[in-house]
């Protein structure tokens, strides 16, 4: 019995140690959740709520990196010479939501097509956006650290 007891001690703190320096156990445990939007609209009420969720709660609270990808419709919210609607109890419109999420450390990009179809170019909108490229977008859906939400 005393030896099954010492055999049963050796065993945990071998499988311990193992654990804990497995490098793939302690990369996991150190990486930090990250946060994709995925903004197809110009719809902006739907708009300001993918803003505001990404900005405030996701960015806000810690989560690295935070990016919203603006494509299909979305792609209108960002170009400069559209009128950004203020939506309901908001103090900023929609291009000065994104520009201060971008401020704060956020990412956003647009879909490259998406702006090619519409006829914009990167001049056409507003500072800080990035166009996009299939390397970015790729490499923040596939990772799996990363979740990602649409609008």
């Amino acid at each position: 019995m005393k030896h099954l007891k010492h055999t049963a001690i050796a065993l945990s703190i071998t499988l311990a140690l193992l654990v804990s320096f497995n490098p793939s156990v302690t990369h996991a445990a150190d990486a930090k959740a990250g946060l994709f939007v995925n903004l197809t609209t110009d719809d902006t009420w739907a708009a300001t709520k993918a803003i505001m969720f990404a900005h405030k709660k996701a960015l806000k609270n810690g989560l690295q990196p935070v990016a919203i990808w603006l494509n299909v419709r979305g792609i209108y919210l960002a170009d400069k010479k559209r009128p950004s609607h203020t939506h309901g109890l908001m103090k900023a419109n929609v291009q000065q939501m994104l520009q201060a999420f971008i401020k704060d450390g956020g990412t956003v990009y647009a879909c490259q097509a998406c702006s090619k179809a519409a006829g914009l170019t990167p001049d056409s909108f507003i500072d800080g956006v990035k166009m996009g490229n299939e390397k970015a977008i790729v490499g923040l859906i596939a990772d799996p650290n990363v979740k990602t939400l649409s609008w």
